[in-house]
């Protein structure tokens, strides 16, 4: 793993430059355009080929969105008990319809990374991680419309990641190519707009019932579901990650560097103000109350995450994730199941 087990916040900042510095190394070689060629050349086999210059076109812009968050974007790191509260949050996400703001991100571009990945499973029924996430704000410019680009990228090394495993059996007599490989390779790339509807997921499956190779996630990981969810994971990730890190549900610290690291991001030109996302609250409480009750529970029971819409001051809509959390009052019997007992007035 890049990151080392119970990592302090220095060790979490010295990691970010060094995985960062050289993931801006691996964009300025030959391979990473291949590998764009490849990655974006197996995604529209199934779309009218465009030209040639169109092409190289679409690989130019997009190998600068994919390079520019590595350099340039803010820099986040998830601590590991925050993991379990993004990926649920993401699972349970549907955008469609909705209109996001162009403020809905913390930082016009990004890379987000996850020491302890979240796994998600493909339609075809792989499964592949989710160890860094970056996000950058473009605009098209023969529409001019602006979108978020959302990229998912998969730890090169985690030996628990089947997708990594094949990966590196493909390589096993190519040493010197696998060697230019950066720590992060690219596995997924999708959209987000900005200032309008969000469309419907376009691949989602319709599942016929047939008998599929479901590939199993490492145990103890969480794992989302592409073939039921609504939205693609990584994209559902950064989303998550966006709403919950402004909450008082988390905490965002400065990690300090250390001169050694800081000397690094400067000779790479890099961003170095690494922040980590921290769980605020370590223990599951009780709801507070909102007013006087008109019913009390005689059991306490436990209550899913759930995303609540709201309003903000401007009539605008905006989302809150509220994380799971036991209700009822204390001392009264933990309730396990889905009936709850309530004494109305």
């Amino acid at each position: 793993m890049n990151f080392l087990p119970n990592d302090t916040l220095a060790g979490y900042a010295r990691t970010a430059v060094d995985l960062r510095a050289r993931m801006v190394d691996y964009h300025r070689s030959p391979l990473a355009a291949q590998y764009l060629q490849a990655f974006f050349g197996s995604r529209l086999a199934d779309r009218p080929s465009p030209s040639s210059g169109g092409m190289a076109k679409v690989l130019t812009a997009v190998r600068a969105i994919t390079a520019y968050p590595w350099r340039f974007g803010e820099p986040y790191v998830i601590a590991p008990a925050m993991t379990a509260i993004i990926a649920a949050a993401a699972a349970a996400l549907d955008l469609t319809g909705e209109v996001l703001p162009a403020d809905v991100a913390p930082d016009d571009g990004g890379v987000l990374f996850l020491p302890e990945p979240i796994y998600h499973r493909g339609v075809s029924g792989e499964v592949s991680s989710i160890g860094a996430i970056t996000w950058a704000r473009t605009t098209n410019t023969s529409s001019g419309r602006s979108f978020w680009a959302i990229a998912g990228w998969a730890d090169h090394h985690d030996a628990h990641d089947p997708a990594a495993v094949r990966r590196r059996a493909q390589l096993a007599d190519r040493p010197d190519l696998a060697r230019q490989f950066g720590p992060y390779v690219l596995t997924d790339f999708t959209e987000i707009p900005i200032g309008r509807p969000v469309d419907p997921r376009p691949d989602l499956p319709v599942l016929d019932g047939d008998d599929r190779d479901w590939e199993p996630a490492p145990d103890g990981r969480f794992c989302i579901d592409e073939t039921t969810t609504a939205m693609r994971a990584c994209a559902a990730v950064a989303y998550a990650f966006w709403r919950i890190q402004a909450q008082p549900l988390a905490t965002v610290a400065a990690a300090p560097l250390d001169r050694a690291a800081r000397r690094r991001a400067v000779r790479a030109s890099i961003r170095h103000d690494t922040r980590v996302v921290m769980l605020r609250r370590t223990s599951p409480l009780a709801e507070p109350p909102d007013g006087e009750p008109k019913w009390h529970y005689r059991v306490r029971f436990v209550v899913r995450g759930h995303w609540r819409r709201l309003i903000d001051r401007d009539g605008h809509p905006y989302r809150i994730w509220i994380n799971a959390h036991i209700k009822g009052p204390d001392g009264a019997p933990l309730l396990h199941g889905e009936k709850v007992a309530v004494l109305a007035r």
